[in-house]
């Protein structure tokens, strides 16, 4: 990302969400290529659709490969471990441009933790993650009818727009102080 800083060193914690859910988060590596084909499974058809913006029943293994074994400066998979069960419940992507001023966001959740506040609070530590690599601005290109994860944006600080040329789409972004303040 911006300085070549290794994302790897600032993005492994242990995480509470608000409804006192506690979870382990830290990068995809290569070891987790089982891991992430396994949760993918275990995430609805809507929410993959919502996730990859197209008709998605599985994730290929080049998506998994790009997940698992990203540059760690501008391309960063975060995994939430159950630590009870070791396994991943979501995963998060944060993809910066190569300035490393702004960055993607996109978020996945297991089927049976979506009501846990694992969004929110994975969306907080990638706003960290990108504040202390010098990221500006995050955005996540949006399907409309994910009203869910719309919401949530907009309560964190993000604002949302229409996508040009993609009436189906919405881009919601905001700076990361903004919704580091949320």
């Amino acid at each position: 990302m911006t300085n070549g800083t290794n994302c790897m060193t600032t993005s492994e914690t242990d995480l509470t969400t608000i409804s006192g859910y506690r979870f382990h988060a830290r990068p995809a590596g290569p070891e987790d290529v089982h891991a992430l084909e396994d949760f993918f499974e275990h995430v609805a058809r809507e929410d993959l659709h919502f996730r990859f913006l197209s008709a998605v029943r599985h994730v290929t293994p080049e998506q998994i490969a790009a997940m698992t074994g990203g540059d760690h400066i501008h391309r960063e998979t975060i995994l939430a471990i159950d630590p009870d069960e070791g396994l991943p419940v979501a995963a998060a992507m944060l993809a910066a441009d190569p300035a490393g001023d702004t960055a993607e966001i996109a978020i996945s959740v297991r089927t049976g933790f979506k009501t846990k506040g694992i969004s929110w609070c994975l969306l907080k530590h990638c706003a960290r993650i990108g504040q202390a690599l010098g990221i500006k601005q995050l955005y996540s290109i949006e399907d409309r009818a994910n009203w869910s994860a719309i919401s949530l944006e907009r309560e964190m600080g993000f604002s949302i727009k229409s996508c040009p040329g993609d009436a189906t789409l919405v881009i919601v972004d905001g700076t990361v102080d903004d919704i580091l303040r949320h």
